[in-house]
């Protein structure tokens, strides 16, 4: 065993959230190691080529960015640019025997108020769209700069929000209460309700209040609440961070797996296996961007009660042409460049929820898809853009780890099949037959379950948050900056963190400003 030089601080993980730690800790003169269990950085905000001879680099896992702030991509000087996608989201549906739908369009008022009466008949459902998202953007405008602050308590975050109907409407009731009282159509309540359920096995009313959660981190990026695509893919995110982190004076070591951490409070030693074998490493704080889960096992404790499991299903899809769809008003071009609603009504994710909680694959499988080259044909080479090859990313909901676990591959075939099957009823041509072909000839299609997300990023369960997301205020035990520990000197600086989850950074941000603040 060799024992390397000591750091002022050792980070257990490369992705983007340790990358912004050691970023900002090296710019204020901290020494600083990351260890990288893989062979590259960026944990699941990466982009890859996954279909051999084929030059399209996709944003494999994570694939849109709300929550990052400007203020760490200015302040790390980062080179990293966002687009907003032209539309904001498109829902076939059948209704009277026809296929119509509703084209949100964000940029164009007159042009979504139209929408709203084609499929409801009516201007109604329209003005209680606009006073509903006028509610979460004004929570949003409050909140989203507190999240690179010290937590705020609740009532100081009550305060600062000012609205106390809103208030109740996100943080105290179930979600399901204000979609109800605010809408009328099932479609539309559908549509709203989604944001509550990415990555979270929930119903509209669970009286946990964790679709709550999940919905305040979509609604509140930015101040905004949108969601756009990261320019060169979310690869591009993460080799600039790390290009920020090395010019600062970081060490960066990959393929080094930690596989012990020791720590009486006030210095600690890291273990890891690297192309040299075992080394240990001594440091003055470690900051770990892993799941608590993980955490515990490197400390020899006791794991963390098993988090919230995953559920979610994430398909990859290379196409040569975009399908044309069935609803004739609409340009397949501008209904995939924004979230594409799939089995979303309000009724279907409900059954969808119940079937999956009675341990069946749902039989109307709810998804949401884009088309990220629409917006970013950057990620296309040349040849492929030139002749519209067009990517999509599939993301399913209500579809939880333990419907995995008895054979994995068999239920990601049959979950991928009725998905695609679902698409398919809004498409005038089967969704397979657009797909590009690799060197090998196999069709352009990748899936991944939550139970493969954790054979590789060790998600717990395939929880892209790591454990339930929390509320963005101080609780018992949650320490001034959401990312501490029971140990003085250990410290989240991932999704498992206080204001964790989503590409955001903020995590990395605060776990720095929690060290630097010492």
């Amino acid at each position: 065993m060799s024992h390397s030089d000591a750091y002022d601080v050792v980070i257990v993980g490369g992705g983007h959230n340790g990358l912004v730690a050691a970023a900002y800790l090296a710019r204020a003169g901290r020494s600083v190691l990351v260890l990288e269990r893989l062979g590259h950085t960026g944990g699941a905000a990466v982009s890859t080529r996954p279909y051999p001879g084929v030059d399209a680099r996709l944003s494999r896992y994570s694939y849109l960015v709300s929550l990052l702030p400007r203020r760490i991509v200015d302040d790390l000087g980062l080179r990293f640019a966002v687009r907003k996608r032209a539309v904001s989201s498109y829902t076939p549906e059948v209704r009277g025997g026809r296929h119509t739908g509703l084209l949100v369009d964000a940029g164009a008022s007159a042009r979504t108020r139209a929408a709203f009466a084609r499929l409801t008949g009516s201007e109604r459902e329209y003005e209680s769209w606009q006073r509903f998202y006028g509610m979460t953007q004004r929570v949003a405008e409050r909140v989203f700069p507190t999240l690179t602050e010290p937590l705020p308590t609740r009532e100081e975050l009550r305060t600062r929000i000012g609205d106390d109907a809103a208030w109740q409407a996100l943080f105290e009731r179930p979600l399901g209460e204000a979609v109800e009282a605010a809408f009328d159509d099932d479609l539309i309540r559908g549509v709203v309700l989604t944001d509550a359920l990415i990555g979270t096995f929930a119903r509209a009313h669970d009286p946990s209040l964790r679709q709550n959660r999940c919905f305040l981190y979509h609604v509140i990026g930015g101040g905004t609440g949108d969601w756009d695509v990261p320019v060169g893919g979310m690869g591009a995110l993460t080799d600039a961070l790390a290009d920020a982190a090395r010019a600062a004076g970081a060490r960066i070591a990959t393929e080094c797996e930690v596989t012990a951490i020791a720590t009486d409070g006030t210095s600690a030693e890291v273990r890891y296996e690297g192309e040299a074998g075992e080394s240990t490493v001594a440091a003055r704080y470690v900051l770990v961007g892993a799941a608590p889960r993980e955490l515990a096992r490197l400390l020899g404790e006791e794991p963390p009660a098993p988090p919230a499991e995953g559920a979610q299903l994430k398909v990859n899809m290379l196409l040569r042409r975009l399908p044309a769809l069935r609803d004739r008003e609409v340009d397949p071009r501008e209904a995939f460049s924004g979230t594409f609603h799939i089995a979303e009504g309000y009724g279907a994710l409900e059954d969808a929820y119940r079937q999956a909680d009675a341990g069946e694959l749902p039989h109307r499988p709810p998804s949401e898809i884009y088309c990220h080259s629409l917006t970013d044909p950057s990620i296309l080479g040349p040849e492929l853009a030139r002749e519209g090859y067009q990517t999509l990313t599939l993301f399913g909901l209500h579809t939880p780890a333990r419907l995995f676990t008895e054979d994995n591959d068999a239920a990601r075939t049959a979950l991928l099949r009725a998905t695609l099957a679902e698409l398919d009823a809004h498409l005038a041509e089967p969704v397979t037959d657009c797909l590009a072909h690799d060197a090998d000839g196999r069709p352009c299609i990748e899936a991944k379950t939550p139970l493969d997300l954790d054979a590789e990023l060790r998600l717990p369960g395939g929880n892209i948050f790591h454990r339930d997301l929390a509320f963005p205020y101080a609780q018992e035990g949650t320490g001034r900056w959401g990312v501490e520990t029971r140990h003085a000197n250990v410290l989240l600086c991932g999704a498992g963190a206080v204001r964790g989850g989503g590409v955001s950074g903020i995590p990395g941000h605060n776990a720095a400003m929690a060290v630097l603040g010492e």
